[in-house]
């Protein structure tokens, strides 16, 4: 099994937290302060999720504080947890106490826009504004399971250990281009894949909470590939109806990851919408 200390991933700083778990996260720039959630999938990575946009936030004149979720990158991989929303919500809180963020902007993509979500349901007052792309939890697990890329991600996952090519398979639907998909993604995810235990998407549960969108009163900015084959597009309007504060930009010939598709335009969008917020 691949140790943590090779995986093909930038080192940044560590974190103990007070639960005893150790979290790994970049820390880059100076200024109000934007913390990155990635998503799920085998292999997930802060890195491997954003390294396209996180510097452009930098040079923008944004502190970017860009997490291994719990289960992920090079965070510990607890195998005697449940990896369920709380779990991943009151690990973010934690990290925050530890580092001294009071207050950001929440950027989370998929699960990460689950947990953003979540996070700020639970502790609003320390949440300024929300980057959303394709967020998780507002919609039932079912559903989920019945998109084409939850179905082949499960499907490759079950067969064991997922190397370079087993990823591509999984990866290949998460764009509406897969020829953006570069080799160097695929092994860091292959990589950090091993280390995952199986508890971690056996486990992981994330509720509906469409509505409880509308106790969200901060700014939301969120976007949506109409082409997404893990998470229904039709949930930007699901956010749109219940969330009073909210804007989205649809883009067709996008899949999942509109920050990697049209990195350019997610990054000028957001930078405005951020300089607007202060």
């Amino acid at each position: 099994m691949t140790k943590t200390k090779d995986l093909p991933l930038p080192t940044g700083k560590y974190a103990k937290l007070d639960n005893g778990l150790t979290l790994h996260y970049l820390d880059i720039g100076n200024g109000p302060v934007v913390v990155w959630l990635h998503g799920s999938g085998p292999g997930a990575s802060g890195f491997s999720n954003f390294k396209g946009n996180y510097p452009a936030f930098d040079s923008a004149g944004f502190r970017n504080i860009v997490i291994d979720l719990p289960g992920f990158g090079r965070s510990d991989k607890p195998d005697d947890v449940n990896y369920d929303l709380a779990f991943f919500v009151e690990n973010l809180r934690l990290l925050l106490d530890n580092i001294g963020v009071e207050t950001c902007t929440l950027l989370g993509n998929s699960l990460g826009g689950a947990i953003a979500l979540g996070y700020t349901l639970d502790h609003s007052e320390r949440v300024d504004n929300l980057i959303l792309m394709a967020p998780g939890g507002i919609e039932e697990r079912e559903t989920y399971f019945e998109m084409d890329g939850i179905k082949r991600m499960v499907e490759v996952y079950a067969q064991g250990p997922m190397g370079v090519e087993q990823m591509r398979q999984v990866m290949s639907l998460q764009l509406f281009d897969p020829s953006q998909l570069p080799e160097s993604l695929l092994e860091e995810r292959a990589a950090v894949a091993v280390t995952q235990p199986a508890n971690l998407f056996s486990t992981m549960m994330v509720p509906n909470m469409t509505e409880r969108l509308h106790e969200i009163k901060c700014p939301i900015l969120g976007f949506w590939g109409t082409n997404d084959n893990f998470n229904p597009a039709s949930g930007t309007f699901k956010i749109l109806e219940k969330a009073p504060h909210a804007r989205f930009t649809l883009l067709n010939r996008c899949g999942h990851w509109v920050q990697v598709e049209h990195k350019e335009l997610f990054n000028r969008q957001c930078i405005y919408f951020l300089r607007e917020a202060v």
